[in-house]
């Protein structure tokens, strides 16, 4: 936990032990059977414990049962308070305030989006496998390929094909200077 002392995180975590205990052990309602602790924080002046829970609920309950769990967190929030007291023998026992903890929840929500970008990503995947380029598939000249005798390649005199048979440094019919070689001069 950031930002706390270190005696906050250790009665935070001595309170997330004595509550979770007391829930199995003394408190004997049923509507806390599959709530689970799972954080607790204290504020660096030992007033407030926030301490955040989930549960584990049947398909489609999930809503009634979360508001008669916190029902029950609430009617046991003195008899719970006491024992983190008796646990802990501190002068003056933090407030519990319960929370329920989103986290749970939102981590299947974003589960569920992995798991849709990962089928989409298998789709493109098959389809890629029997795709074909519009054009060929290296549309790119390279250096290698100059080798070859055609338009623009090198040929075995080293020039461009067609350029320059008549040996004066010009294109065919064109001298150096840019006048054609069948003018007089």
């Amino acid at each position: 936990m950031p930002g706390t002392n270190p005696r906050a995180a250790r009665i935070a975590a001595l309170i997330q032990r004595v509550i979770a205990s007391s829930m199995e052990a003394q408190l004997h309602d049923k509507r806390l059977d599959k709530v689970t602790i799972t954080e607790v924080r204290v504020t660096n002046d030992l007033q407030i414990a926030k301490v955040y829970w989930t549960q584990l609920g049947h398909e489609g309950k999930e809503n009634g049962e979360r508001k008669r769990a916190q029902q029950a967190l609430r009617q046991a929030t003195g008899r719970l308070r006491a024992l983190v007291g008796a646990k802990a023998g501190l002068r003056l026992t933090p407030q519990l305030r319960f929370v329920y903890d989103e986290v749970p929840s939102e981590a299947h929500e974003i589960e569920d989006i992995l798991t849709a970008a990962h089928g989409r990503d298998q789709q493109l995947a098959r389809m890629r496998e029997h795709a074909q380029y519009a054009g060929e598939s290296d549309p790119y000249n390279h250096p290698e390929d100059r080798n070859h005798d055609g338009d623009g390649a090198v040929d075995g005199d080293g020039d461009i094909d067609g350029g320059d048979v008549e040996g004066d440094g010009g294109i065919d019919g064109f001298s150096p200077i840019g006048l054609d070689s069948n003018d007089g001069q």
